[in-house]
């Protein structure tokens, strides 16, 4: 489906008829149904495929053109005469005024999914069915069983009241409503999981995520165990496609293989970020870190510059003290180790910038690095003393720096500040810049000459 955003301001009300008129100042168009599923799953770095069906028209246009540039392949089925599915919503002031459906019933190209399909599993590594109901995955069942033959798992957003055409499936994400629809009122949380279960036990299925809008979410699995997940959302904007925020984010994270319980409770938390934003939304994997570091659950570890961005704002908004570094750190000993713990001791949290290798060989020469960037940067990060690990490939860490301006600046050696990269912009944002003594006896030019010998 294309969604269409019509953007304006209101100052008064229609002498034809007893409604607001809207002076439109912004058009958007967004991917949506399906297509915003893909687009959600290709945000968090996803190689994405999309099947569907659309008509031969400008919206059609529309909607691959904004795929395309997300990074979604697009395998349309297109028919003549159908118009695409296209939701227009007229917003002023942050409230949604009237939504416009421009709509027909599917009647055909189901059976050509269910062959592009079969031709695209030897690559894939999960298949998420989206089901609105339109007529897309009439031939749902036939998919399924050629996802299981192949052996990639399937996650079904579902739709209507009768699941069994989902029979097989490795996952299905319903909301309370439709859950209850389908498997019986559950007026306690204790038959919801009766319900649950026995709807696992009739569908074959492996797994089970109810999603409860403010009460959370419920997994279920087929091993027995369960989990109530609470929400996450902070303040609630606009809950349209939080459905597919959940699918992508838990098949994203089932493919790259997470636990389930770990994908659930990622997908928990994409929700609860994407239904602060206005219409259909994407989390990034940026917004993810950011999230888990205030939950204390991550945000620590390998980042790269932008995300490192958010995450020091994040940090900073709770009144931690930023500290960086940097270095080659190509042989690590025990005098890294003490600089480093000296280094977090001046404030809260500890950033590490490190040369890549080209710029080690350039500064230190053949045959150096010892240690591939990736290892020198997992070593590191692994440290108790380190929270991020970030890679620069020029010559000096000044636009890495000028980019952070941490609160306090560490080298270590026998440096004075001017000469010191960064120093001059750090002072000027109100930062220090601390000098660091290396340990005697401890060098890495000197453990390499000792292992030539």
């Amino acid at each position: 489906m294309l969604d269409r955003y019509l953007f304006g301001a209101t100052g008064r009300i229609s002498p034809e008829a007893p409604v607001p008129v809207v002076h439109v100042r912004r058009t958007d168009d967004r991917p949506g149904g399906a297509a915003n599923v893909a687009v959600n799953l290709a945000t968090l770095g996803v190689r994405t495929t999309l099947l569907g069906i659309v008509g031969d028209d400008d919206e059609a246009i529309a909607l691959e053109s904004k795929l395309v540039d997300t990074g979604v392949s697009c395998l349309f089925a297109k028919i003549a005469d159908w118009p695409t599915i296209t939701k227009t919503r007229v917003q002023s002031r942050g409230q949604q005024l009237i939504r416009l459906d421009r709509e027909e019933p599917i009647t055909s190209g189901s059976d050509k999914l269910v062959e592009t399909l079969k031709g695209l599993l030897a690559d894939a590594n999960a298949v998420v069915m989206s089901d609105y109901g339109k007529g897309s995955l009439t031939e749902v069942a036939a998919m399924i069983a050629e996802c299981r033959e192949a052996g990639v798992p399937v996650f079904v957003d579902p739709k209507g009241n009768d699941f069994a055409k989902y029979r097989g499936a490795t996952l299905i994400t319903p909301n309370q409503g439709e859950f209850d629809a389908a498997a019986g009122q559950s007026t306690t949380d204790d038959e919801l999981l009766t319900n649950g279960r026995q709807l696992m036990h009739d569908l074959d299925l492996a797994a089970l995520l109810v999603t409860r809008s403010e009460k959370g979410m419920l997994l279920l699995e087929d091993n027995g165990e369960s989990e109530f997940l609470s929400t996450r959302a902070r303040e609630v904007f606009d809950v349209t496609g939080a459905g597919d925020t959940v699918i992508a984010t838990l098949a994203a994270a089932l493919a790259n293989g997470q636990t389930l319980k770990s994908a659930a409770q990622l997908a928990n938390l994409a929700a609860g970020l994407v239904v602060g934003k206005i219409g259909v939304a994407a989390v990034t994997p940026s917004e993810l870190r950011v999230a888990l570091h205030r939950l204390g659950q991550g945000g620590r570890g390998l980042v790269l510059l932008d995300e490192l961005r958010s995450m020091v704002e994040e940090a900073r908004s709770r009144g931690d003290k930023i500290v960086m570094t940097n270095g080659c750190f190509d042989v690590l000993h025990a005098g890294h180790v003490a600089y480093l713990e000296e280094a977090k001791s001046l404030g809260d949290r500890l950033i590490v910038a490190i040369n890549d290798d080209d710029s080690v060989r350039r500064l230190k020469g053949d045959p150096r690095p010892i240690n591939a960037l990736a290892d020198r940067m997992a070593v590191i990060s692994g440290l108790a003393a380190v929270d991020w690990v970030v890679s620069f490939a020029d010559d000096t860490p000044q636009a890495a720096i000028q980019s952070i301006l941490p609160d306090v600046l560490v080298k270590g050696g026998d440096y004075r500040l001017d000469d010191i990269i960064g120093s001059k912009e750090v002072l000027k944002n109100g930062g220090e810049v601390r000098v660091l003594a290396f340990r005697e006896g401890h060098s890495s030019s000197r453990i390499i000459e000792r292992l030539k010998s």
